[in-house]
């Protein structure tokens, strides 16, 4: 074969791509830009994944969980951009709540707000101003991987302020797996709040898509038809298997029945432990590493009310009795006309699959963190709330642990063609969709670095016709 042959045939390959979250939309856009033909299977009956609407009652749509975009997210706004939705990017500077041990809810929106909080002494709080200043000048996340989160903020802001205030924030992201987190997850979420402060002129603003993540992923539909991009929306994927000619999709419908897909290249955008599930050609020692990634999980509660609550988009929660291990007051950023005038709220709480909570259903849930939210807002009664439903994500976080990054699953894999992508793969990253779209380059990189012919133009040394 002619060398300009193999250069013509490996410009254009069959690309799949498992799960149409805001990763799998954006590689779809980016693959098919280059000219490849790509095809999207979601399970889903939408797009969207962790960002995807949700409807809430009272002809109210808005997004699953909580979002927004800082204006050094370049990734997510150049998404944006790419589907034609910049100017559609509406910008605010949020109020910050602090609900402590007390039991009093207090603003720390300002530094002198922060310094006036009475959870901690001012030598404390100026220990801890100093901590998110040092960690902002780290350059290497790979260093911190050698320290516990709570071992490296131990030394630099003391142990009154790891019990007191960084202790209980570790668990409201990490629930119970808090402990064994490295260092690297403190630094993460340090350099992403200072690039987001430099970006804004010290002064941090967050952004939100006039329509919410639901007109994103309706655009990207509209996208995908201009572009020829084929969607399977609620096709579950049964298997990726290597086959003579390439890549073989295999999908069920409502039925039950099966259809084998054929392709060059698949990359599996599922937590690592399905994915280790739907790939059963990877060697043993990849499944074993897909199947030990330690993953935090969500139960987020939606509500909407008639009223607003304290006004912040964010409170803080340093009461460890509380269930619930935030605030969000989505309408304390976004215009309340959005959702129908009222207020929406989210009441998030991060945990594994193992605590009861995943097995309550929505009135139980509502009964188990009514008390303190009653007690968090005092006026706050039962007639207040319009609505109240609650979304449920087994493993949403890949924990990063001691020495994660020389441990975690790699994005290429032992199955040529067979691309892995999903948050375990992003060993200094914080849960937000910026990192995660770090994640398109890093595939497109990864094959750039194994080029190829398309797998199935190849059969026994000759070109298929």
């Amino acid at each position: 074969m002619h060398p300009s042959t193999v250069s013509v045939l490996s410009l254009f390959m069959r690309w799949a791509i498992v799960g149409g979250g805001v990763l799998g939309t954006s590689l779809a856009l980016r693959l098919r830009q280059q000219g490849h033909d790509v095809t999207v299977f979601e399970a889903a009956d939408n797009l969207g994944g962790l960002a995807a609407p949700w409807a809430m009652g009272h002809d109210v749509q808005w997004d699953r969980h909580y979002h927004v975009t800082l204006l050094s997210d370049r990734r997510t706004n150049a998404y944006f951009d790419m589907l034609g939705l910049s100017d559609a990017l509406l910008w605010g500077t949020p109020r910050t709540g602090y609900y402590g041990r007390d039991h009093v809810l207090r603003s720390a929106t300002t530094p002198l707000e922060f310094l006036k909080l009475p959870d901690l002494t001012i030598v404390s709080k100026l220990r801890v101003a100093l901590t998110l200043a040092y960690g902002s000048t780290i350059r290497s996340g790979r260093r911190m991987e050698r320290l516990t989160a709570e071992t490296w903020l131990r030394r630099w802001s003391g142990r009154r302020a790891l019990d007191a205030f960084w202790a209980p924030l570790l668990r409201a992201k990490l629930g119970t797996e808090h402990a064994s987190a490295s260092a690297a997850f403190i630094w993460s979420t340090i350099r992403r709040l200072s690039a987001a402060r430099r970006a804004g002129l010290d002064a941090e603003r967050f952004g939100t898509i006039d329509g919410g993540y639901g007109r994103v992923f309706a655009t990207c539909l509209e996208r995908f038809a201009e572009l020829s991009i084929d969607v399977h929306l609620a096709t579950p994927v049964a298997s990726v298997k290597r086959t003579a000619h390439g890549l073989s999709v295999c999908t069920t419908d409502s039925s039950g029945a099966t259809t084998e897909h054929e392709f060059d290249r698949v990359v599996v955008t599922t937590a690592a432990p399905l994915a280790a599930r739907l790939c059963p050609d990877l060697l043993d020692g990849e499944q074993a590493r897909l199947n030990t990634v330690n993953y935090v999980g969500i139960v987020c509660a939606s509500m909407l009310l008639r009223r607003p609550l304290g006004g912040y988009y964010l409170t803080y929660i340093t009461d460890t009795d509380t269930p619930f291990t935030a605030v969000v007051e989505m309408t304390g950023l976004i215009d309340p006309a959005q959702v129908g005038g009222h207020t929406l709220v989210y009441l998030p709480r991060y945990t594994t699959v193992d605590d009861p909570l995943f097995a309550l259903d929505d009135a139980g849930v509502q009964a188990e963190f009514w008390p303190f939210l009653q007690r968090m807002y005092p006026d706050l009664t039962p007639d207040d709330v319009l609505s109240f439903q609650v979304s449920r994500v087994p493993q949403v976080f890949a924990v990063p642990t001691l020495g994660y990054s020389d441990a975690a699953p790699s994005i290429g894999t032992s199955v040529p063609g067979l691309y892995l992508a999903g948050s375990a793969n992003l060993p200094f990253a914080t849960l937000n969709v910026d990192d995660t779209l770090s994640l398109v380059d890093a595939v497109l990189l990864e094959d750039s670095l194994h080029p190829a012919l398309p797998l199935s133009t190849v059969v026994g040394g000759g070109v298929r016709a």
